[in-house]
């Protein structure tokens, strides 16, 4: 009988989403779990990684997870603090940032994010934080990461409002819709790693240690289908998940 995981499936899904930014020199971050596998990255494997915060911090290097995009560890630790306009008319828009890290609260089988309402805008069951700068994320950057955990409530055949455009309708939207960046290439889960076919449509290509396909399978909302390639992502290591864990366990100290 082989030994249970020591780590948790959100500690596996940040540090997976923390290696995903190898070789990156630069990325904008949103609050949540893309900061924490953001900062994760930055003290491990990416000390030269420049993070960029939609409040105007360039190149911030908090000890302690932020407690927001406004925390004021971010301004303190940050090579430059711009303004928000300039951050987005002369950083995010010209293509200057290369990844852009995003979470969800729906996401659909073609990468379009919904932060915004569930059911009719006007008369919604749920009314979402919203948008804040996520659209420009997604349009914007070189290519954007999902980190996101895995439920059918969250991964949904169609969103019912776009909040960021992952890839449209159909293939060659990103294009007709004038968007600069390559768009979704990857979303992180607590179960595995999905990525886009040619047609734009997420297939799962890797799965976490001690997660099945038919796992994944259940947890999507639609007809998911899988890589020929499918591999099972490295396990933790003994330093991903001590830093990991000592940043959890400072988050907001100061």
């Amino acid at each position: 009988m082989s030994a249970e995981p020591t780590w948790t499936a959100d500690e596996m899904m940040t540090i997976e989403a923390s290696r995903a930014l190898h070789g990156v020199r630069s990325c904008f971050v949103g609050i949540g779990l893309p900061s924490t596998a953001a900062n994760l990255a930055r003290t491990t494997h990416a000390p030269d990684l420049v993070l960029v915060y939609e409040s105007g911090c360039l190149g911030s290097k908090p000890d302690s997870l932020p407690l927001s995009i406004g925390d004021g560890v971010l301004a303190e630790t940050a090579t430059s603090v711009v303004s928000v306009p300039e951050i987005f008319s002369y950083w995010l828009q010209p293509g200057r940032i290369e990844v852009g890290f995003l979470g969800a609260a729906q996401i659909d089988r073609r990468g379009n994010i919904n932060t915004t309402v569930i059911g009719p805008y006007d008369d919604p069951k749920v009314r979402l934080p919203g948008a804040g700068g996520a659209p420009e994320i997604a349009a914007s950057c070189g290519e954007v990461i999902v980190v996101v955990r895995h439920s059918p409530r969250v991964f949904v055949d169609r969103v019912g409002f776009v909040t960021s455009v992952g890839f449209g309708d159909a293939p060659g939207d990103r294009q007709r819709y004038g968007l600069r960046g390559k768009g979704p290439q990857r979303i992180i889960t607590d179960l595995g790693v999905l990525q886009p076919d040619e047609s734009g449509e997420f297939i799962l290509t890797a799965v976490h240690t001690g997660v099945s396909v038919d796992q994944v399978k259940a947890a999507t909302g639609w007809e998911l289908q899988v890589a020929t390639d499918l591999h099972t992502t490295p396990a933790p290591s003994e330093q991903e998940l001590t830093v990991l864990r000592h940043l959890e366990t400072t988050k907001g100290q100061r």
